[in-house]
């Protein structure tokens, strides 16, 4: 769901939110072994997915593969948006009830402040504020509803298994997911990533995000395509939705 602008896809969007993908002064990347797990100090999950802020280390466990990530219908949770290449962090909340969903960042104090938001089988997107932006139109794709976004997780690459180096720790279960175009066969064709994004939720409850990276055209006011969400509490209880006066339907 962190997605902004007006050249956006329906699918595009759905990688972002959550879709999603950033903390002020975050720790250095750095691996520590949990569980006997054999990986060199400072590097990735071998899969080549991108390195976390607040640091993951792999965990070579050999159970079988966890059901994928599942926004609920119902949650509440608060954390940061950063844009690391912009220096830029900002409070962030991300709240659901019955399916809709929002997600807020910054504020009117901040140099960052958008929403985004799935309310009634419609994707929206606002953008109050953006360093070096000018115009500010609500974004809407009709049609669009949690059980698409959820659908889109079906088909996410199960990275592995890592903990986030926090305080507290979390234990987390790593997915990719991600829109590339043209859709060919394997070989040598010219490719684009329109859209990517790691997704982190808790190891014991696959609706339970703690972290994501998106990647791509739905960062497209981000100098370097990429953006952050990092949680620092997420409850299963209904949040607030509230529709953005600005992207009402006119009367």
């Amino acid at each position: 769901m962190g997605w902004k602008g007006t050249r956006r896809t329906a699918a595009s969007a759905a990688l972002a939110g959550v879709i999603a993908l950033v903390l002020a002064a975050p720790p250095q990347v750095g691996a520590e072994p949990r569980s006997g797990a054999a990986q060199s100090p400072g590097t990735a999950p071998s899969s080549a997915a991108a390195p976390s802020f607040g640091t993951v280390a792999a965990r070579q466990d050999a159970s079988p593969t966890p059901p994928p990530p599942r926004l609920p219908r119902n949650f509440r949770g608060k954390g940061k948006w950063i844009v690391r290449d912009l220096g830029i962090t900002v409070p962030f909340t991300w709240e659901g009830r019955d399916g809709d969903s929002q997600m807020t960042a910054g504020g009117p104090q901040y140099p960052i402040w958008f929403t985004n938001l799935i309310y009634r089988n419609t994707l929206y997107t606002l953008t109050y504020k953006w360093p070096g932006l000018t115009e500010h139109p609500c974004s809407r794709i009709p049609g669009f509803n949690l059980e698409m976004l959820n659908e889109g997780f079906e088909k996410a690459r199960f990275v592995g298994r890592e903990t986030l180096r926090r305080t507290p720790q979390r234990h987390v279960n790593h997915w990719r997911v991600g829109v590339v175009l043209p859709k060919l066969p394997p070989g040598n064709y010219p490719r684009l990533p329109l859209a990517l994004g790691d997704i982190y939720v808790d190891e014991d409850n696959r609706g339970t995000f703690w972290q994501v990276l998106q990647f791509g055209v739905q960062n497209l006011y981000d100098p370097e395509l990429d953006e952050w969400l990092v949680m620092d509490t997420f409850e299963h209880r209904p949040g607030t939705v509230t529709l953005p006066q600005r992207c009402e339907p006119p009367q």
